[in-house]
């Protein structure tokens, strides 16, 4: 059975929490890479982490988003103490603030199973059944990764949890590029 180390960053900056995630990634990274050539009985074994933070103000742009959907210029970033990062993830603009939980989790896949879509809804499901234990009924919409939480007939579904992943050597990690200004 796989050991998982659970961390609590608090409140931390974008830069500074993705800056310690890319130091357990090389961790996971030169672990798999030396124990190749060594016979199982000699092999480390392997540490997965999961990370939990909450960021300061940021928006993120994925490598896919369009910088005209960020309703505020860099003045007005700077008025609201919001900072602004271009990161080679997909998706476009996501926001991370105060009160919101974010999760970075990194796992050498090779130790469960690789297979990204698999892993993907294997998240999904943690969400929808962690928000339930607080009476909040999560969805799926078949086409879209993420969670939502189920609307009714006053109102459409509102995203409750999006879902971005980097796998680098079947091991899952945040977005791959350093962010940057």
């Amino acid at each position: 059975m796989e050991k998982v180390i659970y961390q609590d960053l608090g409140r931390i900056s974008y830069k500074d929490a993705w800056d310690y995630q890319q130091v357990k990634l090389k961790e996971v990274i030169d672990r798999k890479l030396a124990n190749r050539n060594l016979a199982e009985a000699e092999q480390e074994k392997q540490q997965h982490y999961l990370l939990f933070c909450e960021h300061n103000p940021v928006y993120t742009l994925g490598r896919n988003g369009d910088f005209s959907n960020l309703l505020l210029n860099e003045k007005g970033l700077a008025e609201h103490g919001i900072e602004f990062f271009k990161i080679n993830r997909g998706g476009d603009i996501t926001y991370h603030g105060l009160g919101q939980i974010v999760g970075y989790p990194i796992f050498d896949m090779d130790c469960f199973f690789t297979d990204v879509h698999k892993y993907v809804r294997f998240l999904e499901e943690v969400i929808i059944r962690t928000i339930a234990e607080y009476g909040l009924d999560g969805i799926r919409i078949e086409g879209s990764t993420g969670v939502w939480l189920a609307g009714d007939e006053t109102r459409p579904p509102r995203k409750i949890c999006a879902i971005g992943i980097h796998l680098s050597r079947w091991v899952t990690a945040a977005a791959r590029s350093r962010p940057s200004n």
